[in-house]
């Protein structure tokens, strides 16, 4: 069983639509996407800077809108060769990827989605500037040990990623009281993020979400699909979307959604665009399992080997 995987915040870089729009359809889908987010992403997808891009408003509708293209061209793709699309047993994304999740499973229309996102997005920034907070990656260590040190020195786990990997969130005084205090052997790595995602400090965040998520008539899913929320399967697109609003301010749990694909026999990864980090997270909670980044169009061909492997 393959697997599509949708990835999140942090994994977008400069120009990285750039070979998506030499196809002019993909052009115009990335327009019609940026309407109704009411974010310019031909713009920030090819000549925008690290720091335009880095924006919470700007990033999130932007790894969205490349995982849509991403699965049109696959489903597309699929939809062309006899036997291919059914070996495409699931999907699930990672914070903002559970959007183009939801897209990708039919729960959402594609405008839909990026309505929501580039209101999931402008919120999340809003709360931010609230209060002064970051993230980090925490790598290595004991997970009891510590979640109690987290504790202790005041920061919040914000995303459990499974292979040894832990995303916490707080204010700066807490993330550098943490990278003074960690165990030997583990690494605190900073991120380049505006906010402390996925905690109490994104509350404003949800009402605002809600008010949007209430507006859309989600369909109930074409694909498996599972939640953030405990890595379970969803069969509700309403109930997905409930989910969807409360993972703002809720940790992403992607190591149980890795233990899930494995449960249900998971063969194989296929990482939409802006593609690698989850990929590399299976490459250590998914020992042995085959995956394909897809990072450009002529990425597309590695993603429909893996799935004729699977026959």
């Amino acid at each position: 069983m393959i697997v599509v995987v949708c990835p999140g915040q942090g994994s977008q870089t400069p120009g990285f639509l750039e070979p998506w729009i030499a196809e002019p359809s993909f052009r115009d889908t990335l327009e019609e996407l940026g309407d109704a987010a009411r974010v310019d992403l031909v713009q920030h997808g090819t000549v925008s800077d690290a720091d335009t891009i880095r924006d919470t408003a700007v990033a999130q509708p932007l790894i969205v809108a490349a995982g849509i293209l991403t699965l049109d061209a696959l489903f597309d793709g699929l939809s062309n060769t006899a036997g291919r699309r059914e070996r495409v047993g699931g999907i699930a994304g990672h914070s903002v990827g559970e959007i183009t999740a939801a897209a990708g499973a039919g729960i959402l229309t594609k405008g839909d989605a990026m309505r929501i996102v580039g209101e999931r997005g402008r919120a999340m920034a809003d709360a931010a500037a609230v209060t002064s907070t970051g993230m980090s990656a925490v790598v290595g260590g004991d997970q009891a040990e510590l979640l109690a040190l987290f504790e202790e020195v005041g920061v919040l786990p914000a995303n459990y990623n499974g292979g040894g990997q832990i995303v916490v969130a707080g204010a700066p005084d807490a993330l550098a009281r943490l990278a003074e205090s960690v165990p030997r052997g583990v690494r605190v790595v900073p991120l380049q993020v505006a906010g402390a995602f996925h905690t109490h400090f994104m509350a404003p965040a949800v009402d605002r979400l809600a008010a949007v998520a209430a507006s859309v008539h989600p369909s109930d899913p074409t694909l498996p699909i599972w939640t953030n929320n405990d890595g379970s399967r969803v069969d509700s697109g309403a109930r997905f979307v409930e989910l969807l609003v409360g993972q703002v301010s809720s940790p992403v749990r992607w190591d149980l959604d890795m233990e899930a694909f494995a449960a249900a026999g998971v063969t194989g990864l296929i990482e939409v665009a802006p593609a690698g980090a989850l990929t590399g997270l299976a490459k250590r909670g998914l020992k042995g399992v085959p995956a394909v980044a897809v990072k450009t169009p002529d990425d597309l061909a590695a993603a429909f080997d893996l799935l004729d492997q699977a026959a």
